[in-house]
């Protein structure tokens, strides 16, 4: 199941994408090129489950999330990236469910004029989805389940921006 959700302003184009199903990453950076006009720089994260977290041997993950509010919070981190760096595109994809060892998990590209706002703009959003956006992670290991707390370490990435203001 799939929750699309889109905010256009007069700023910029910007797409945020809650799914189940994997994404073509070709697809998006093509996507956000062919919308990003004279962009002179696309930056781009991906995130990928890995064997590991708060438990070792981790086969997978299972993320839920609050519908129409993860999106809403999305779309506000997407606007102060606007505010604070000058942007043109912005897609977010974000899956939820159940996800195996090396699928990916989450994407992120911006583009701009210049690779500095570009590449700051990504990690801000990168780094504020991980600290607000409602998602709850759940590590799935052969010896059960684990839901997993909020890093520290993600939290002062994230507050590196509050300084940055």
């Amino acid at each position: 199941m799939s929750w699309p959700c889109s905010l256009r302003s007069r700023e910029a184009d910007m797409g945020v994408r809650v799914q189940t199903a994997d994404f073509d990453l070709a697809t998006e950076y093509q996507r956000l090129r062919d919308e990003s006009g004279q962009a002179g720089a696309i930056a781009t994260f991906t995130g990928l489950v890995r064997d590991y977290g708060d438990l070792q041997d981790v086969r997978g993950l299972f993320l839920e999330h609050y519908p129409g509010m993860t999106e809403t919070v999305i779309n506000d981190l997407i606007q102060q990236a606007h505010k604070r760096w000058h942007i043109q595109q912005v897609q977010v994809i974000h899956r939820v469910g159940e996800l195996l060892l090396g699928e990916q998990i989450v994407f992120v590209g911006v583009s701009s004029a210049h690779r500095t706002d570009a590449f700051a703009a990504c990690q801000f959003i990168m780094d504020a989805l991980k600290t607000s956006a409602p998602f709850w992670k759940k590590e799935l290991t052969d010896a059960g389940e684990h839901w997993v707390e909020q890093r520290a370490t993600d939290l002062i990435q994230a507050q590196q921006w509050d300084q940055d203001d």
